[in-house]
């Protein structure tokens, strides 16, 4: 979705190119259907091939998505997704993000209130 994002529009075989590691073109239509049939990406005939497109606007890709994650993977629980994002070994977080972090939950306890 990332590199459809980045290019606006592209064919199968183009986006099967730029994904590293290298997917089948079978892998990478078979995602294509599935997020077409989610709504995410739609295609028009450009002669004999597909180009696909994102249907939907990057903020509103990027929140459909994160809702997947966290109901796949997270059991829909916002504090187990941040819990695991704060946990990483590989990428420590900083010390702003972590500022960042409190002024949106501080904003979000003055908007329940």
């Amino acid at each position: 979705m990332d590199l459809l994002l980045a290019s606006g529009t592209a064919t199968a075989s183009e986006l099967q190119r730029k994904l590293e590691p290298v997917a089948s073109y079978s892998a990478v239509r078979a995602i294509l259907r599935v997020l077409e049939a989610k709504g995410i990406v739609t295609h028009e005939y450009d002669g004999p091939r597909y180009l696909y497109r994102p249907a939907i606007a990057l903020a509103r890709a990027k929140k459909t998505l994160l809702r997947q994650v966290l109901d796949t993977f997270f059991e829909g629980s916002r504090e187990q997704l941040v819990a695991a994002l704060l946990d990483g070994d590989e990428r420590k977080i900083s010390r702003d993000e972590l500022d960042k972090l409190s002024q949106l939950i501080e904003e979000a306890r003055r908007k329940e209130s």
